[in-house]
């Protein structure tokens, strides 16, 4: 399918806000706009994935266990299910079976490439549709071969499960909030899905709070007031696009899932 590419570049509201010298830090949201941009791929250029960006998660996990959440992926750098075609990165998940998993998929990541602490981060995605699909726009800390998850920090953007192609969720984890006890929140659109048109997905975060934003309109705000343990996340962390197939928060895909399935991402931009 051939898609024409245009830009939606960042239209971000200035908000004023009155700040409220007081305890009430529940009534306060910090709100930034930054506009100096210092990464951005706009994937123009056919084929693989630019190397000087971005590197692979392969296979299902350090202990082969579907990256700890039962998914049933197995994740490659082949050309099938990571490419840049017409301007576009392309995600495809694809039912085949490799070393005991029965679909394939891809995970791209800027570890040990680009790495940065605060700062705006955001992309601009068309999602798969159907029952088992799970991509993901998110950052990881970078100090988890030292400091295990949860201790090293995660970032989602942005989350979506295929068969509700009308919501999102972005939310944090760390020690003490992790897994199914995450600090987040959802967003849902009131017309339209998220499978059928581009929408930009992305965060403001520094010292003290992380803002969510859905083509500019701040969602969410979190702050260490809001999660049940340490904040960790005041050191540089790396960015991750991936879709998962299956595990324990989509389940598995049902008869009605038709693959392959692709993940469309026009951008990925980063700000300070």
């Amino acid at each position: 399918m051939r898609v024409t590419k245009y830009l939606l570049f960042p239209t971000l509201l200035v908000i004023t806000m009155l700040m409220i010298n007081s305890c009430e830090t529940d009534e306060t949201q910090t709100v930034t706009t930054l506009t100096n941009l210092v990464m951005a791929d706009e994937f123009d250029t056919e084929g693989a994935p630019d190397s000087s960006l971005w590197t692979y998660d392969i296979g299902r996990g350090p202990n082969g266990d579907g990256w700890g959440n039962q998914e049933l992926q197995f994740y490659t750098d082949n050309s099938e299910n990571v490419r840049i075609e017409n301007g576009f990165l392309l995600i495809t998940a694809k039912e085949e079976t490799i070393d005991g998993a029965l679909y394939t998929s891809a995970r791209l990541k800027t570890q040990g490439i680009f790495e940065q602490q605060y700062g705006r981060f955001e992309a601009r995605i068309r999602m798969p549709y159907g029952k088992g699909l799970w991509p993901a726009f998110w950052l990881l800390g970078n100090d988890c071969d030292v400091n295990e998850w949860p201790l090293c920090g995660e970032i989602d953007i942005m989350e979506y499960l295929g068969d509700r192609p009308t919501t999102i969720f972005g939310s944090v984890h760390g020690p003490g909030y992790s897994a199914g006890q995450s600090e987040g929140k959802p967003y849902s659109l009131t017309n339209g899905r998220f499978d059928t048109g581009f929408h930009v997905f992305g965060i403001e975060w520094g010292p003290n709070y992380i803002n969510y934003y859905v083509d500019g309109d701040l969602y969410n705000q979190i702050t260490p007031d809001d999660v049940e343990g340490e904040w960790v996340f005041d050191h540089p962390f790396y960015i991750i696009i991936n879709m998962a197939v299956g595990g324990l928060l989509p389940g598995s895909p049902d008869e009605d899932t038709e693959f392959p399935q692709t993940m469309v991402v026009d951008y990925v931009r980063v700000y300070q």
